[in-house]
């Protein structure tokens, strides 16, 4: 029997989503929970990767399990008394034996948040520059990547993948509670892209570019010439949107 779990976590203290040596992972801690709530050694699926230090306000994961749940708000309540406060478990419930977290996705949608007034409280939570930024320029150079698919520009060297491309479906600039959100929306993403798109855009907003350099980026599939990868801390996978109709 296969199930979904609905969570959302604060990766700071977190080397990112996936398992891997000598470094603690949100994919071990929730694994290792899963193992003593169910009593037995449960492997996950999770919709994606995310780097050390990123959040995810919505994450999605599988796990096959042999017995049916029979009381499922119980099992949550649980699981999250074995979860520290950084990791909360929001919904479970069953799917279909085919069913795949990450490949069934159809679209998933990163916020990167940015402040540029200190603000003690997003400390960890938001990117804080301190210097004066044109928004307006910064959403007409983030209208270009609608005019694109190959990304090779924006992603992190040496990454193995069978393909750059990615359909990009929202990209833009809103301000709310006291930060800047570039909210992004793809089919899906490489390693890296979201923090280098910001970095290319922060720099246009800085007037080091015109909005043009954008084009000039991407068609040069080269990272060298976009900007710098923003810090992780500011990112938020916020949203993963399956065909099935389960999605909050």
């Amino acid at each position: 029997m296969r199930y979904l779990l609905e969570l959302s976590f604060n990766g700071t203290n977190y080397h990112g989503w996936q398992i891997q040596p000598n470094s603690i992972t949100v994919q071990e801690v929730i694994e290792k929970a899963l193992a003593v709530v169910l009593n037995q050694k449960i492997d996950v699926v999770g919709a994606g990767r995310t780097d050390a230090g990123v959040h995810a306000t919505y994450f999605c994961l599988h796990f096959d399990y042999s017995s049916f749940i029979n009381d499922q708000k119980d099992f949550i309540f649980k699981l999250n008394s074995f979860l520290k406060s950084d990791i909360y478990i929001i919904n479970l419930q069953i799917v279909s034996d085919d069913f795949h977290a990450r490949f069934d996705a159809l679209t998933r949608t990163y916020n990167y948040k940015l402040t540029t007034r200190k603000n003690p409280f997003l400390t960890d939570q938001a990117y804080y520059i301190r210097r004066d930024l044109d928004f307006d320029n910064m959403n007409l150079a983030a209208l270009k990547l609608f005019n694109y698919t190959n990304f090779k520009c924006f992603s992190k060297s040496n990454t193995d993948v069978k393909t750059y491309n990615c359909s990009i479906k929202k990209a833009v600039w809103v301000y709310h509670n006291d930060c800047w959100i570039f909210e992004i929306s793809a089919n899906r993403f490489l390693r890296n892209m979201v923090r280098a798109i910001v970095g290319t855009l922060i720099e246009i907003g800085e007037g080091k570019h015109d909005i043009n350099y954008l084009d000039t980026v991407i068609k040069s599939q080269n990272r060298g010439l976009a900007g710098y990868s923003v810090p992780a801390h500011g990112l938020y996978l916020v949203n993963i949107f399956y065909a099935e109709n389960f999605n909050k």
